[in-house]
């Protein structure tokens, strides 16, 4: 499964509950229409934080530059005709008045990937200008989501690694950023790597959603290096620590698939009850002379 296929299946109702401490009220209200590290919201994102960074004229250039280039992402793809489309059937639904042509340089892409190729092409160009600026080294998250999406996991991981550094645990962006890294890793069958990557996405998020996800991860790499018992009871795990979560929901499907090859479920671990607790026997008071 590539990438761009994980990312679909990532986009279920309700997945994007919560996104950080400070969730982002726009992300929950258009979950169902998202995935981690989509377009639009890297984009809008980085948008926010390159203006907000804007200082020397220098550095307000490089921002505006990429700016531009982040509205490749925003433009629409033309939508692809019904297998059982007839012609009479597109002439039939032909709105009556003159279509409205798109303003130069904002027409429909014929596909997303070559939406993808003008925006790696642009972007590289932005980047080698501006090389060094704050604004540049931004850009570098959304070109290697791209350079992914286009099947070169090799030329994503230096830019997403770029990005890491220079960001920390509080950036609303690192979350795809080590979901990239690790995706980038799982394409090439570095799965070490990979759980590396996912693995400090849990670690580093602390809401059911997000470190969730990167022990939904945990349990696909696991799988994926061929150990089914490990997995499941990553899995397991998983819904026993975040019951609510849009990863448990994932990992029950997974859970359903290892069981139907033959792997062995094992009973999730119930949760310690005050009735578990030993008894504390109260020391003995000294009452004095």
């Amino acid at each position: 499964m590539g990438y761009k296929d994980k990312q679909k299946e990532l986009q279920a109702p309700d997945e994007f509950q919560k996104l950080g401490e400070q969730a982002v009220p726009w992300l929950e209200r258009h979950g169902k229409n998202l995935g981690f590290g989509v377009l639009g919201l890297v984009a809008v994102l980085l948008v926010i934080s390159i203006v907000r960074s804007m200082g020397s004229g220098a550095e307000e250039k490089a921002s505006q530059d990429v700016s531009n280039v982040l509205r490749v992402l925003a433009r629409d793809v033309k939508p692809k005709p019904a297998a059982d489309a007839k012609p009479e059937d597109a002439a039939k639904d032909a709105p009556d008045t003159a279509e409205v042509k798109p303003a130069p340089g904002e027409e429909p892409f014929a596909s997303e990937a070559e939406r993808d190729a003008e925006f790696i092409k642009q972007a590289t160009e932005v980047r080698q200008k501006h090389s060094g600026k704050p604004a540049a080294v931004r850009a570098a998250l959304p070109l290697a989501q791209a350079l992914l999406r286009a099947g070169k996991p090799g030329e994503a991981v230096p830019l997403v690694d770029e990005f890491l550094r220079a960001t920390d645990a509080n950036d609303p962006l690192r979350a795809a950023a080590l979901e990239a890294r690790g995706y980038a890793m799982e394409a090439q069958g570095k799965y070490d790597d990979a759980l590396s990557a996912f693995d400090q996405l849990a670690r580093e998020n602390k809401t059911d959603f997000l470190k969730g996800m990167g022990l939904y991860h945990r349990g696909r790499i696991l799988e994926l290096k061929g150990d089914g018992t490990a997995a499941a009871k990553q899995f397991v795990d998983l819904q026993g620590q975040s019951p609510e979560s849009a990863a448990a929901r994932l990992a029950k499907d997974r859970l359903a698939l290892l069981a139907a090859k033959g792997v062995a479920i094992p009973q999730p671990v119930a949760p310690p009850t005050a009735a578990d607790a030993p008894m504390m026997v109260p020391a003995a008071v000294d009452a004095g002379p």
